[in-house]
């Protein structure tokens, strides 16, 4: 990206362009190198130069001396043609990509960094990728995660029903990773799919050494043409490269902010782990979706508006009553403990069901399961027709409850979809083996 602002007019006064030769001198530091463009993860006071060695480094300007001592031209990559390498025996595997890139093509001479969006850009980044699999790509969105809406889910449920309707053995879907386990689960209710659907991204971008990028796509790859045909989420399964764990899409969540291992499974191990491009599925006892057991069939009927609240001491019950009085499709509490909430809020939601809306209760604990009869607010709370979900995720009780009340307005009818469990997303005979394990 530009540098704009301060920056901007900072190199400005130098008549200093990207591509441009500079020194940059600073209260004991020195440094000389081509300036590149911002990236868009540092801050608003540093640029970048390409050091000699090859090395990239940030510089914050604060306190700093900057002259032009060579004039150069603006990076920028040209692009060789791909061999596609197109084979008859190799599956056919696309790509849609929601935003941000999975791969990049990096001219490391230069710094320059191309966003890798089409199949042939991908091949050229990760020209593996042809070993394997006859590829197709396309970017459907381009999007931060955190912008990821329901209407979006609805499309993106719409271009993997396309593709695998046109032939394909498989779909990856490049996604950002903060609110991918979102878009995992409410893909699964909208599909069922006889291929796997395997989404991935990466906790660090591809113009970074350390980015796992690379690893996550190659994994998905090789998710994408095995037997496991459910909505999934392939990442790396710890901080080095070697494996990825492949994640049943409603029982993933993201748990570090920066970790490449972020993704685990909560309430149950992962359905697979990824090395050296074999799959191996952790569990043979463990139920899954096989390859060709079910039949294509696309329902994306959303419901617009459902609300999920996390409890905490404090809480005023007119939080209820608001999404109460706007005539929302459901609210998705997160209870404490075994799936409570304080006495305070109570009335505000039995006048909730009493209106229709369905009220679901999750636990905020993460792992284990709710049980509202062991203490009297559990029990009231039931007695107020609140839906207990089991184990299931808040995060996935939110897109079901958005699935479920898309497909009827009848609340016994939504009670009954969102305690059935349809796409491995709960289990009420859960074991207390599952905990965050170091």
């Amino acid at each position: 990206m530009a540098y704009e602002g301060y920056l901007k007019e900072f190199l400005e006064l130098s008549d200093i362009d990207v591509g441009d030769t500079v020194r940059v001198t600073k209260p004991n530091i020195e440094h000389e190198g081509m300036l590149l463009e911002k990236p868009d993860y540092t801050n608003k006071n540093t640029i970048i130069i390409k050091l000699s060695s090859g090395y990239n480094i940030g510089i914050d300007v604060k306190d700093a001396k900057i002259e032009k001592i060579k004039e150069g031209k603006k990076p920028k990559i040209e692009l060789d043609p791909v061999d596609k390498q197109i084979s008859d025996e190799k599956d056919n595997l696309s790509i849609l990509s929601t935003g941000g890139t999975v791969a990049s093509v990096i001219d490391y001479k230069t710094g320059a960094v191309h966003p890798a969006f089409t199949a042939d850009d991908l091949l050229r980044a990760t020209p593996e990728l042809v070993d394997h699999a006859n590829i197709t790509a396309k970017a459907i969105f381009n999007i931060l995660s955190e912008n990821m809406t329901p209407q979006y889910w609805k499309e993106t449920a719409e271009a993997v029903y396309d593709e695998i309707n046109d032939g394909a053995d498989g779909v990856i879907i490049a996604h950002g990773t903060d609110t991918m386990h979102y878009t995992a689960s409410a893909l699964s209710f909208m599909i069922d799919t006889p291929v796997p659907i395997v989404l991935t991204g990466a906790q660090r971008s591809s113009d970074r050494p350390s980015s796992d990028a690379f690893t996550n796509l190659m994994a998905s790859v090789v998710s994408a043409k095995s037997d496991v045909a459910e909505v999934t989420i392939c990442m790396h399964s710890s901080e080095d490269d070697p494996t990825c764990a492949l994640h049943r899409g409603t029982r993933a969540r993201k748990m570090h902010t920066s970790r490449r291992d972020t993704f685990t499974s909560i309430n149950m191990d992962p359905l697979a782990t990824i090395e050296n491009n074999t799959l191996k599925i952790n569990d043979e006892e463990v139920s899954y979706t096989k390859r060709g057991d079910v039949e294509l069939s696309l329902n994306n009927n959303l419901a617009d508006k459902v609300a999920l609240v996390k409890m905490y001491p404090g809480m005023d019950a007119e939080l209820i009553d608001i999404y109460t009085d706007k005539g929302y499709d459901g609210i998705v509490l997160e209870g404490t403990g075994l799936g409570h909430c304080s006495d305070e809020v109570i009335d505000s939601v039995s006048r909730a069901t009493g209106e229709g809306i369905p009220v679901v209760m999750t636990s905020q604990c993460i792992f284990g399961r709710t049980n509202m009869n062991v203490y009297s607010s559990g029990r009231r709370l039931l007695n107020s027709n609140v839906i207990p979900v089991s184990d299931m995720l808040p995060e996935t009780a939110y897109t079901k409850l958005l699935w479920a009340a898309g497909q009827s307005d009848n609340v016994d009818e939504i009670r009954k979809i969102m305690q059935t469990n349809l796409k491995g997303e709960m289990d009420t005979t859960l074991s207390q083996n599952y905990f965050i394990k170091n």
